[in-house]
């Protein structure tokens, strides 16, 4: 059963959608999980919240399976009901990162620290480079110019670095 209705909850109880993003990360967390991207999208009738998790430990198995969703499924929509901070109408869809993995946090910046990622930086459109290095909140990427061929480290605030999205090397793999 959904929770009522109750739109003053949202803004009394998450001021902001980084709110949402830290509750959700201790909940995914605490199930085992690491969260790796978190969007809010749709409406204001009608939420949808998409929600990428893999595992703590990648290592430590094959990946995230149709099960895993569904236990942090389950859990988060549970949360979600007993808070209403999302109204009675939503959508929660759960699902692994997959291979071009979103790259939205300092942490996901410092794990993949010498692979590539497509991103969308601030001045310079959509760019592929290489994960260079990761201070604080900034990351050092290397950009190959298209007109030159030359190599060009950008240095740029994480916050700013739009849609990251590591680059699968099909030939070798």
């Amino acid at each position: 059963m959904r929770a009522k209705f109750l739109p003053a909850l949202f803004f009394a109880t998450m001021k902001t959608d980084d709110n949402l993003a830290a509750e959700v990360e201790d909940r995914v967390k605490m199930l085992g999980f690491d969260l790796i991207d978190l969007r809010k999208k749709g409406s204001a009738r009608r939420v949808i919240l998409e929600v990428r998790v893999d595992l703590l430990d990648p290592e430590s198995g094959n990946g995230v399976t149709v099960d895993h969703c569904t236990t942090v499924s389950r859990d988060l929509e549970e949360w979600l009901d007993e808070v209403g901070v999302l109204g009675e109408n939503y959508v929660l869809e759960v699902s692994s990162p997959g291979i071009e993995r979103p790259v939205r946090w300092a942490r996901h910046w410092r794990r993949h620290v010498g692979e590539e990622v497509r991103v969308r930086l601030p001045g310079r459109g959509r760019v592929t480079a290489l994960i260079v290095a990761v201070e604080e909140d900034r990351v050092v990427l290397r950009e190959k110019l298209k007109k030159s061929g030359e190599c060009e480290n950008v240095n740029v605030q994480i916050s700013d670095s739009l849609d990251a999205r590591l680059i699968w090397d099909w030939s070798t793999k």
